[in-house]
């Protein structure tokens, strides 16, 4: 049940029989303060304005036309022309119930499912995945989970870069090993190391540089050996990600792999459509795309170069082949681009020239998902002490390892199996959830002292408050199946978790519709501190059978959504911390 929606509907339509025009909004949101009810209604002022009425008196005739008598008990005109409206205990209690039967948590799939293609993660295998993969990594898979529990048919596309100029210095390099008889497997069992020597060679020596440019030639040529060389290269690149993408916990896997080598075969058909349409000017032997709406205060437009002058294609020439497979073959109704911030303009441009080329139907979305940086205490981009790129493959095992310790200190009388998979799960969970718990277009800064306190917005402090509840719920020895009735919502504690309870859905549509993983994030973090409030104030096992039966219900209805909540976030949770 998403309340804001029922309501920003219902209030919506009595705005309109009071006489205000078809698209007059209700802007329904929560209410900040007990005192103003549960939610407010913000659009009366707004309509009001454009029928040139007093708000209040508009805000009257709203109401005139305004039956909410099966879910609140009392709607209020409040200050200039808001409504306030508290909600009805008894229809609390009957959501709350509604909940507790349903595995979905009463969330019900959209009515009308869209093909929705997800661009996200998208390393480099020319080198191994590092810490600037994690935001686009974690913030794609967490939306992408989200958007298939709505019921949409959701295409995840990992975009590897595997094409272009650096890999013939790469397949130069194994060329030589291979001359030496030296083990490439072995060699790039550190794609770091093996990415700096072959750079090395490829600056000091010109003989191997020039191959390196002649290899280049012959891959995009579909030379046989070549291919078979940069084959065995991105096999073993593709298993460093996936091993990547498995300690980490997320939902890629090798058939969402769609390299830019895929589209090799289409760029010159790009290219020659652009052509046919009048969009292209040739510039300094390149051609170009000149849009007037990316001209500078001088009148000057950055181009869209889609082929170089000596023939060679770019990353905007892929960009738009991708566009057209996901609109023709994946036939997709919205595209999201997990990619950092600093490509907005790239990406306006690319869905700009699609919509003009006719790449899209008018009616597809294409939208740029920009995030912000990880950065290090020193306000740059984060790095290891030695001052290199931190492989985040390193990062994960840090993370395990600092939360095995700190877990480990707490409880010593656990066993070293047990204490390791804790140690992996709050490990891997609170280096996620620091990043998914910031704002996505946000700069944050990467703390490991913060990211495992038991203590604020974090993995550790959710996954004790939920073991916390199991905890509670596995003490009452109540048979759960036969746990049935009705859940009172008279206390003010009990009361503020009911509603709270009810607003998964509300948290979880605005991660689908905006992929702002941090709306769940502070929807779980308020949901835990609501119910430690409740905890405090209203006891559980020692209370009388009918009101602990209730308030147990409270509290599996706690623990059920912060489950599904962290799962949508693509975080474990533990029964025993």
């Amino acid at each position: 049940m998403n309340i804001q929606t029922l309501l920003n509907r219902r209030i919506q339509a009595a705005m309109v029989a009071a006489g205000a025009s078809d698209t007059a909004q209700a802007l329904v949101r929560q209410s900040a303060k007990v005192q103003f009810g549960d939610y407010q209604a913000n659009g009366i002022m707004g309509a009001a304005k454009a029928l040139k009425m007093n708000p209040r008196d508009f805000a009257k005739a709203t109401l005139e036309q305004l039956d909410l008598s099966d879910l609140a008990d009392k709607v209020e005109i409040a200050g200039p022309g808001f409504i306030n409206i508290f909600l009805k205990n008894v229809w609390l209690s009957k959501e709350l119930v509604q909940l507790r039967t349903s595995e979905r948590l009463d969330v019900n799939p959209v009515e009308a499912p869209e093909t929705v293609v997800v661009d996200y993660s998208a390393p480099n295998l020319a080198k191994e995945m590092h810490v600037g993969h994690l935001r686009s990594t974690v913030i794609g898979d967490a939306v992408v989970r989200t958007l298939e529990f709505f019921g949409h048919h959701v295409v995840r596309q990992n975009h590897v870069g595997d094409w272009g100029t650096q890999f013939g210095m790469l397949l130069a390099y194994m060329e030589r090993l291979r001359a030496e008889n030296a083990k490439i497997s072995m060699a790039l069992a550190d794609l770091e190391t093996f990415y700096r020597a072959a750079k090395t060679c490829f600056d000091d020596d010109e003989a191997f540089a020039a191959r390196a440019r002649e290899l280049v030639v012959e891959l995009q040529s579909g030379d046989e050996e070549c291919l078979a060389l940069w084959d065995e290269f991105i096999e073993i690149s593709m298993a460093h990600c996936e091993e990547t993408y498995k300690m980490l916990g997320v939902s890629l896997e090798r058939q969402h792999v769609m390299p830019e080598s895929a589209y090799n075969d289409d760029l010159a058909n790009v290219v020659n459509e652009l052509k046919d349409q009048g969009l292209l000017q040739e510039s300094n032997g390149a051609q170009c795309v000149f849009m007037e709406e990316f001209a500078n205060k001088d009148g000057e437009v950055t181009p869209i170069i889609v082929q170089k002058t000596g023939g060679g294609f770019l990353y905007a020439t892929t960009d738009l082949a991708a566009v057209r497979f996901r609109q023709h073959t994946l036939h997709a109704n919205r595209v999201l681009y997990f990619v950092d911030a600093r490509q907005s303009l790239h990406f306006q441009q690319i869905f700009t020239l699609s919509r003009k080329a006719g790449f899209v139907k008018p009616e597809t979305q294409l939208e740029h998902m920009p995030f912000g940086t990880v950065m290090g205490s020193d306000g740059k981009p984060f790095k290891t002490r030695s001052g290199g790129v931190a492989k985040l493959s390193s990062l994960l095992e840090e993370a395990q390892e600092r939360a095995y310790q700190l877990v480990a200190s707490k409880n010593p009388e656990m066993s070293e199996e047990e204490l390791r998979n804790i140690g992996r799960v709050v490990g891997i969970a609170s280096v996620k959830y620091a990043d998914l718990s910031k704002n996505r277009t946000s700069d944050y800064v990467f703390n490991w002292d913060t990211m495992l306190s038991f203590e604020g917005n974090t993995a550790p402090y959710l996954l004790y408050a939920y073991s916390r509840v199991a905890s509670i719920v596995k003490r009452s020895e109540i048979d759960l199946a036969g746990l049935t009735g009705d859940i009172s919502v008279d206390a003010p504690q009990e009361r503020a978790l009911a509603v709270k309870l009810c607003q998964f859905e509300e948290a979880i549509q605005q991660v689908a519709n905006d992929g702002m993983p941090h709306f769940l994030c502070s929807y779980l973090y308020d949901l835990a501190g609501t119910f430690m409030t409740f905890y405090e104030a209203c006891p559980i096992l020692n209370a009388e059978d009918e009101v602990k039966h209730s308030r147990l219900q409270l509290a599996l209805n706690t623990a059920s959504t912060l489950k599904l909540g962290l799962s949508l976030l693509g975080i474990e949770t533990l029964e025993r911390m």
